[in-house]
């Protein structure tokens, strides 16, 4: 099992110290993290109003008419989820989500499924919100077409570059373009409610409708659908109470400001538009956003709808941001439970996990290179595993306010039991819908996700034991130790390599592999002759290979060395120089990395690399 060191967790102070201001300079206030953890829910309004207006075109003009129903209960269900997710930052400060909530209330397998849903949902968020942001850039220039996934791969390369600087280095950058989609947004809104009909509607002109052309019946599993699909527009809901060890203190306060501020912003938003929709009676045309029609409507074919667009492209190639902010927290928590390699839980100077960001930009780039840099390959297994995260998140929280004395618990319990139901109902009524297009993936990723987690965790579990991990370790005692030093010429680092050696043990041999060839050979007569000239009071040891082998020679005569002299401790110090100039170290010949690794292959001898920097 792996320990942070103070020198590892930069959160680390020394007892009765205040932990340095530096390390809050680097987290996230009310605002920053609103733009740093928001952008998935925000950019989720070009897509989640026109996810509802498709499902419900299949019934003709009378299927549009419900368009604000299911918005309204849209609304409801992102008003329980906000408040049980302000519960949730309440209740567990140290992040983590519906893993957290589940790893408490509902068992450890539990919480491993919607740690799986929650992984499965940052990836996909990442590769679904640069390939459409990418396709908005490629609609407005068809030129670029063809360059799509090179394109995704270079706004993948600065999302990611950016996170590395921290997350509030992120925020900071992503505040502005934020602001100007949330402005233009609700601009939009307000002009549209003062008209009476649309200023323009040049941008649908020449597209084929995507309505029925027969009216059917409006039953309620059309309902069902439309609700479950227009439920898009709620990913991302849970990404604060997963970050909330990147908040400044007081943390949970924060935190619940940004989770109560995106749940109003994304309601009134979600509400404007479908009243637009109703208002204007638009109609779902190929080729062309909801969104796209609103603007034009609304604000005419100008600038306004240009300054649109373009905002939506930039926020949906950016609202990965929202997954580098979730996940490296949420590795850090599975690492600490011991679910995931423990490197997850180190960070770097500026509060970045950076081991967790670097995994999601690969994991991503996969995902892009596989699809093509195409959204329609990605979507269908989109925002299913966010679902399942909600469900476990609300259930878990019923059974806290079942163990909780506090009041109201029951109203609350009511509430979080009533979100559960729906989101549900949701999750099956997606992963149903959409498991011919994609989503039997997901259905086969989850549970092999969890697999991987208990397998990493009996592992640390198998580690543990061996190291007596939790049991008082025997008093330490001291052994005759034998240094063996392998050597090939005389030099400083020779002498150095000696004198450290001499430090370390008792008995210090240096040795020297001779190949067959006449010419090493002579070679190395040469260099035991300037041995014993130097003399330098350490026994040099000639070792015959007939193999032109190094490696294996070396940790042959450790093993005998070591069975020759029981209780011996023996150490294998390789000397390496260190150029000053990091391309110079291409030109090393790597000889202390071969016999490294074959004596921690074949020998349990301690290996010890001494470094000498070249000055």
């Amino acid at each position: 099992m792996s320990v942070l060191t103070p020198a590892e967790n930069p959160d680390a102070a020394p007892a009765g110290e205040e932990p340095p201001d530096r390390g809050e300079r680097h987290r996230l206030t009310a605002v920053t993290g609103l733009a740093a953890l928001s952008l998935d829910a925000m950019a989720s309004v070009a897509y989640g109003p026109e996810a509802i207006v498709l499902v419900l075109a299949t019934a003709g003009a009378h299927g549009l008419g419900f368009t604000m129903p299911v918005t309204l209960a849209i609304a409801a269900l992102l008003a329980v989820l906000v408040a049980s997710y302000r519960q949730v930052i309440a209740a567990f400060p140290d992040g983590g989500g519906s893993y957290a909530v589940a790893r408490r209330h509902l068992g450890p397998r539990t919480s491993l499924v919607a740690a799986a849903s929650l992984v499965l949902d940052y990836v996909l968020n990442v590769a679904v919100a640069v390939t459409a942001g990418v396709a908005a850039l490629t609609s407005a220039f068809p030129a670029l077409y063809d360059d799509r996934l090179w394109l995704c791969l270079a706004v993948l390369a600065l999302v990611t570059g950016v996170n590395l600087r921290g997350i509030a280095e992120s925020a900071k950058a992503f505040v502005v373009p934020t602001a100007v989609f949330v402005g233009s947004v609700f601009a939009l809104i307000v002009a549209g409610l003062f008209r009476s009909h649309p200023v323009s509607t040049q941008a649908a002109a020449g597209h084929a409708s995507a309505l029925a052309d027969n009216a059917t019946t409006v039953g309620a599993l059309l309902l069902l659908k439309a609700f479950a699909s227009g439920c898009a527009a709620l990913t991302g809901v849970e990404a604060i109470a997963n970050a909330v060890p990147s908040f400044r203190v007081p943390r949970a306060r924060r935190a619940q400001r940004a989770e109560v501020a995106l749940g109003s912003v994304l309601g009134l938003m979600l509400i404007g538009l479908s009243v637009l929709i109703g208002r204007f009676h638009l109609q779902p045309v190929e080729g062309v956003t909801v969104l796209a029609q609103l603007a034009d409507a609304a604000l005419g074919h100008n600038w306004g709808f240009y300054v649109l667009q373009f905002a939506t492209m930039i926020l949906l190639a950016l609202s990965a941001n929202t997954s580098f902010g979730g996940l490296p927290v949420l590795l850090k928590l599975l690492a600490r439970d011991h679910y995931a390699p423990h490197v997850f839980a180190l960070k770097a100077d500026r509060q970045v996990h950076r081991h967790g960001v670097l995994a999601l930009a690969v994991a991503s780039a996969v995902l892009l290179v596989l699809s093509g840099g195409d959204t329609n390959t990605l979507v269908p297994l989109f925002a299913i595993g966010v679902f399942v995260g909600f469900t476990i998140a609300q259930a878990g929280m019923v059974r806290h306010w079942r163990r909780e004395r506090g009041r109201c618990r029951r109203g609350k319990a009511l509430l979080n039991g009533f979100g559960a139901l729906l989101t549900g109902i949701a999750t099956v009524v997606v992963t149903a819908s959409r498991f011919t297009e994609g989503a039997w993936l997901i259905v086969i990723a989850l549970p092999a996700l969890v697999v991987a987690f208990e397998t990493v965790h009996r592992a640390y579990g198998r580690i543990g034991e061996r190291l007596g991990l939790g049991r008082v370790p025997e008093a330490p005692h001291r052994e005759r130790s034998l240094v063996i030093v392998p050597v090939s010429s005389l030099s400083r680092l020779t002498s150095e390599a000696l004198t450290a050696a001499a430090s370390l043990g008792d008995e210090v041999r240096a040795v020297t592999v001779c190949p067959p060839d006449p010419e090493d050979r002579a070679r190395t007569h040469a260099f035991e002759r300037s041995w014993a000239e130097w003399d330098p009071g350490v026994e040099l040891v000639r070792l015959a290979d007939e193999r032109h082998g190094l490696g294996r020679p070396i940790a042959a005569y450790v093993r005998e060395a070591a069975a020759a002299a029981p209780g011996t401790r023996v150490t294998v110090l390789i000397p390496q120089a260190e150029p000053e100039r990091l391309w110079q170290r291409l030109l090393q010949n790597q000889r202390g990395a071969v016999v490294a690794h074959a004596v921690r292959r074949e020998t349990d001898a301690v290996i010890c690399r001494l470094r000498f920097r070249l000055p």
